[in-house]
Order: structure tokens, then C-alpha cells, then sequence
């Protein structure tokens, strides 16, 4: 049995290195193909480890003594950080001794790293991150949400198309429903930005385009994979999450407020943990930068271990199903 090698940036994100450890350990007891390399600080980490049940013959630690912050400037902390966690889990990658990459730390210095260390796979004009969210029928692919604010219209086109190919892949949906973000539905509505970028992806015959869509009947669920440049989409990403903690929020409220509504609380609990695990972020691993020569995952800053379990499966389903080789086939 070959194995998937994915490298870890452990010391990225708010809760480094426990939630990277915690979800490497959870993610090679549910999966056994897979072998994991830890980037960071290998006494904190082997800290964490104690007392963990796993298989030690699939986990490895590179001990590192520097990490970026988010208050650096990106491009330099590459250059100059040469020890850091996740420069290191980059040259990684770059040196093909790991197929895929999950860091929860500055999202500047994954797009950074990724663009300057791994590359820009042959073709492609500029990375994209993408994001999932939760919608009525299942789950909305948004790209970009946040590496490209500004963009160009064939840049969208190659966003579309990494985008759809990606939720075919992971998702297993054929021929996913492609839309174009948009101040409304119409053909001709729109900024220069949008105008110039619809005739490419409505003539685009590997695409199902099925139009503009407004930012309201994303959640509909009527489109898996939503094209927007990264300003846009970093926009509509942080409004989902927010909105869905405060209504959540709102929702316990309510039925704490009197002591009918906690009874019918009761009623409802199953039925309401269900809706919560559908809106948690953390069920979903992370955003996948598409477009590089490997895979680079920006996990949540917050992502605790569930989050970086997921994350770590993500990247395994997208090596297994080969989503970069397609990538490379369709747009080469």
C-alpha cells in the first residue's frame, strides 16, 4: 500500500501545536494510508504526543525554531525565515518528499509561500483559494475567497474551471453547476469585471454555466461552484460565517428565554445539532489553494484538531482522485 505524504505546518494557527497534533493523531487513526511529517517545535509537539495512541511508523517530526506571525510581511518572512515551520513544510513539498501541505497560519504567507516556493502549475495565471459552505441542498465551492483582489476576466475563467473540476473530484457531483457572482441575474448587469468575464465561461463547453447569481441565492444551493474575484469572495466568506454563528446565537437565546421555549429546546436538540454540525466550519477542513504544482491547504486560524483531521483527509481524497492531473488536462 503506497502512502499519501502530507506535511503539517504545527506551529500555524491559534491553538499551535495541540490542534495540529491532536488532529494528525486522530487523522492517522482513521486512515491508513497516510503518513504525516510535523514541521515545528519538536519538544512541544512530542509533549502533546505523550500518552497518544497512533502509528508512530507513519508520523514524523522536522524540529524547526522559527515561526511567521501575522503581523509580518509576507513575501520577506518567506526570504528570510528560512528555519520557520511552514517555509520548511513548503521545501517539503517543493522537493516532492510530501504530496500535499495544511497550514492554519498567515494566510499572506501561505499564498506567498505557495506561489514562490511551490509554483504556479504551467498555464495557470493565478492561484485560487476556495471555500466550502454549507447551503440548503449540501455544500457551495466559493473561488476565489481571498488570493486575488483583483482580477482579471480570463483569470475568473481559470477559477471556474479549476473550481468545477475540484467539486467533481471531492465531491462527486458531475458536471457541477457553475455561477458567475453578480449584482443580478441578468446577461448584460454588472461591473467591466463581470461583463467581460461571462461570454468566457458561457462559451466554455466544459463548463455547465448556468448564469449570474446574486449573493442572496447563493445559499439556495441552485449552483456548486460560485466564480467571484478574492475581494468579493473574502467579503461573502466572512458575512457566511459570521451570520451563521450570530443566528445560531440568537436561536439559543431564544429558546432559553422562558421556560416553554427550554422545554421545546429539549424537543429540538437532536434536530438543532444537526443544523450546527452543518454550519461548523470544521467539518470541512479548509480552503485548497488550486492552481500550484501541489497542493496547499489553508486551514481556519482558529481550526481546532476536528478541523485539521478534515483537513488532512481533504488532502488525501484530492491526491487519490488526482484533481491536479485533470486540472493540468483541461487547462493545458
Amino acid at each position: 500500500m503506497e502512502l499519501k505524504k502530507i506535511v503539517i505546518d504545527a506551529m500555524g494557527g491559534d491553538d499551535a501545536p495541540k490542534a495540529m497534533v491532536e488532529g494528525a493523531v486522530w487523522a492517522l487513526n482513521t486512515c491508513e494510508d497516510i503518513y504525516l511529517i510535523l514541521t515545528g517545535d519538536e519538544p512541544k509537539i512530542n509533549e502533546i504526543l505523550k500518552g497518544k495512541t497512533y502509528d508512530k511508523n507513519r508520523m514524523e517530526i522536522i524540529h524547526t525554531t522559527e515561526v511567521i506571525t501575522n503581523d509580518e510581511s509576507p513575501v520577506l518572512a518567506i526570504r528570510r525565515k528560512k528555519d520557520a515551520s511552514l517555509v520548511r513544510a513548503l521545501y517539503l513539498v517543493k522537493d516532492k518528499k510530501a504530496e500535499a501541505l495544511v497550514s492554519a497560519g498567515s494566510t499572506g504567507a501561505v499564498l506567498a509561500g505557495g506561489t514562490l516556493v511551490i509554483g504556479r502549475m504551467k498555464g495557470i495565471e493565478r492561484p485560487a483559494l476556495g471555500s466550502l459552505i454549507p447551503n440548503e441542498k449540501g455544500m457551495t465551492l466559493l473561488i476565489d475567497c481571498g488570493a486575488n483582489v483583483d482580477s482579471k476576466p480570463h483569470f475568473l475563467h481559470q477559477f471556474a474551471k479549476m473550481g468545477s473540476i475540484y467539486y467533481e473530484n471531492i465531491l462527486d457531483i458531475k458536471h457541477p453547476k457553475v455561477a458567475l457572482v453578480n449584482n443580478g441575474s441578468e446577461d448584460k448587469k454588472g461591473n467591466a469585471l463581470v461583463k467581460d468575464t461571462f461570454p468566457l465561461l458561457k462559451n466554455d463547453t466544459t463548463l455547465n454555466f448556468i448564469g449570474n447569481m446574486e449573493a442572496r441565492d447563493i445559499p439556495t444551493g441552485e449552483a456548486h461552484v460560485i466564480v467571484c474575484d478574492g475581494f468579493v469572495g473574502n467579503v461573502i466568506l466572512k458575512l457566511t460565517e459570521g451570520l451563521a454563528a450570530s443566528l445560531l446565537g440568537m436561536v439559543k437565546e431564544s429558546i432559553m428565554s422562558t421556560t416553554v421555549s427550554k422545554i421545546g429546546g429539549l424537543l429540538i436538540k437532536k434536530s438543532m445539532k444537526s443544523m450546527k454540525k452543518r454550519l461548523d466550519y470544521t467539518e470541512y477542513g479548509g480552503a485548497p489553494l488550486l492552481g500550484l504544482e501541489a497542493l496547499v491547504v489553508k486551514a481556519h486560524g482558529s481550526s481546532n484538531a476536528k478541523a485539521f483531521k478534515n483537513a488532512i483527509l481533504q488532502c488525501k481524497t484530492f491526491i487519490d482522485h488526482k484533481v491536479n492531473d485533470k486540472i493540468k488536462q483541461q487547462l493545458l
